[in-house]
């Protein structure tokens, strides 16, 4: 069964943290290359994270450096992200992403290339 659920999201104050856990089914965790993204109101998905569930690859975008890691737990199929630091621009929707349709896990991560999505969790940064 293809399933990825997204849990964590919710509201913090600027500087607070947060950590999002996507949890995925057995198939979807063993296609290697999980990523998140995020979509805010008006504004386009954009790539946040992604990593190789059977590696060391991470890669991030240049505005989360330094503030969010991702990370894996292959005991549990799941795939977080720890946002530190928030700010009221990481406000969105974000989305757990899975199944690679291409050998570069940075190539599907850059060009949004999964095949599935979860049904996303909100992060609500104030100021």
């Amino acid at each position: 069964q293809v399933q990825l659920v997204e849990s964590g999201g919710g509201s913090v104050q600027t500087g607070g943290s947060l950590r999002l856990s996507c949890a995925a089914s057995a198939y979807m965790y063993s296609r290697n290359c999980m990523g998140w993204f995020r979509q805010a109101p008006g504004k386009e998905r954009e790539a946040v994270a992604g990593i190789l569930t059977g590696g060391t690859f991470t890669v991030y975008t240049d505005s989360v450096k330094g503030r969010f890691t991702i990370s894996r737990d292959n005991a549990k199929n799941t795939v977080y992200l720890e946002m530190n630091n928030l700010k009221p621009e990481d406000t969105a929707m974000y989305y757990c992403a899975a199944d690679c349709a291409d050998a570069s896990c940075r190539y599907c991560f850059t060009n949004s290339l999964f095949a599935h999505w979860g049904q996303g969790t909100q992060v609500t940064v104030s100021s």
